[in-house]
């Protein structure tokens, strides 16, 4: 279902032992969470591309291709933001053998081959090396190794220098195999999460640990997140609204998926396919940050929202419904108020914003249709009627992404007000975007 409640939640995830993820705070205006992702594709195991999303959902390509290593493959490549300034991504070298590799770049376009690094083990496969930066600050590499390629487990490398030159033995995660692989782990207070892919079933698994190294234990198999099977590739996000978000290759159908939590990972949402790269984009991770930029409106004062491609058209309620209907200076002042909302700082998230009419309500979602309705004082409605700006499709325009369900957006179809999931084309970027305006009332 998707009204839950917060308290009861957090009561789960005691009695499990769990953390729920803390609640983070989207940036204040002046700035943007800026989405990096790094990618081999179907085309190429051999060349890295590089996209950019402010929600990740809608990845537009920065460059592509823009890193080919002088040997080898680029298969799987994990980006981080290191201490030194630098961007940095590790990868698979070759289907076979015992080496990763490293290149940096000071821009995320423009990326140097740094070296290969070996492994101290004898092995037949290395896959799938992702970076991991522990609380402590250390640089950590997780990677999946092989002596026979059917008996993967996840070792953890460490680096010794800032210079990512030089790295600890390698120790296992213990707990997780003896046929696991695609090994990914984030942090969350003092508790490691692990998804890992069991080769023998296919489904991703769950497990956690006090200590990165483990003990792990594996506490949800099978199909436990509705996700289905082959999958695997799987990588995490934090969102800016405190959930999580992952992201996995069902290789088999050609596509790619996302799905999120806000439960401490207890449970997800139904899986819905990567817009624009599902099925091109091949095992990644995404990088969040926030930096300058972004778009912003004032707050505490009335605008009206102009459609970007039917001018004439404005966000506008009519019996308590979101249209884009026709408003001129011949219209009905009836017509002209309810075209006419107060912005102000977000019910869920003061750095995002909330449009209230003249009668006091607020436009708010449900089931995906935009409408007025009074406050009930609840976090699900505060969290509908919440609304974080996205630079939008024209000069001067924003797009309206909602809070609680990343990347959806406000966006008019047939002349109605929805909250539709990113597409990439140009018809939905204009579709969802608006230039606020002079209001009408």
């Amino acid at each position: 279902m998707r009204r839950t409640l917060a308290g009861f939640v957090v009561v789960v995830c005691a009695l499990l032992g769990l953390s729920a993820p803390a609640q983070a705070a989207a940036p204040p205006a002046g700035s943007w969470t800026r989405y990096t992702m790094t990618a081999f594709t179907n085309s190429s195991e051999s060349n890295m591309y590089v996209y950019e999303s402010p929600d990740a959902t809608g990845f537009r390509l920065l460059r592509g291709p823009a890193f080919t290593p002088p040997t080898g493959l680029i298969r799987d490549p994990s980006i981080i933001k290191h201490s030194d300034g630098k961007y940095w991504v590790v990868y698979t070298t070759n289907w076979t053998g015992n080496t990763i590799g490293l290149a940096s770049s000071t821009d995320r376009l423009n990326w140097t081959f740094v070296r290969n690094v070996t492994i101290p083990l004898t092995v037949q496969n290395t896959w799938a090396p992702e970076f991991f930066i522990d609380s402590n600050g250390s640089v950590n590499v997780i990677v999946s190794l092989s002596t026979n390629g059917a008996d993967f487990k996840p070792y953890k490398l460490t680096a010794s220098n800032a210079a990512l030159s030089a790295w600890s033995a390698p120790q296992v995660l213990s707990g997780i195999g003896p046929n696991n692989i695609d090994t990914y782990v984030v942090k969350v207070g003092a508790t490691y999460h692990a998804f890992t892919k069991n080769e023998t079933t296919k489904y991703i698994e769950y497990a956690t640990a006090s200590s990165l190294t483990g003990p792990y234990t594996i506490s949800r198999t099978g199909n436990w997140a509705g996700w289905g099977n082959p999958r695997e590739g799987q990588a995490l996000v934090p969102l800016d609204n405190g959930g999580w978000r992952i992201y996995f290759d069902g290789y088999t159908v050609g596509q790619y998926y996302f799905s999120d939590s806000y439960d401490g990972f207890l449970s997800w949402s139904a899986p819905q396919t990567l817009p624009g790269l599902s099925g091109f984009a091949r095992h990644f991770t995404v990088l969040k940050e926030v930096v300058s930029g972004g778009a912003s409106l004032p707050v505490n004062v009335t605008r009206s929202f102009q459609s970007v491609n039917y001018t004439d058209r404005y966000v506008r309620h009519r019996d308590y419904l979101g249209y884009v209907d026709q408003v001129t200076s011949a219209s009905a002042a009836t017509v002209k108020q309810d075209a006419t909302f107060t912005i102000v700082p977000g019910l869920a998230d003061a750095n995002c914003y909330s449009l209230r009419a003249a009668n006091g309500y607020f436009l708010r979602h449900w089931d995906y249709r935009l409408r007025l309705d009074a406050n009930d004082g609840t976090s699900t409605y505060a969290k509908d009627a919440t609304f974080c700006a996205r630079v939008g499709s024209a000069s001067g325009t924003v797009a309206l992404e909602s809070y609680n369900y990343p990347g959806r957006y406000l966006r008019h179809y047939n002349y109605e007000l929805r909250l539709d999931l990113y597409q990439d084309s140009d018809t939905f970027r204009a579709d969802s975007s608006f230039r606020p305006v002079t209001a009408w009332a």
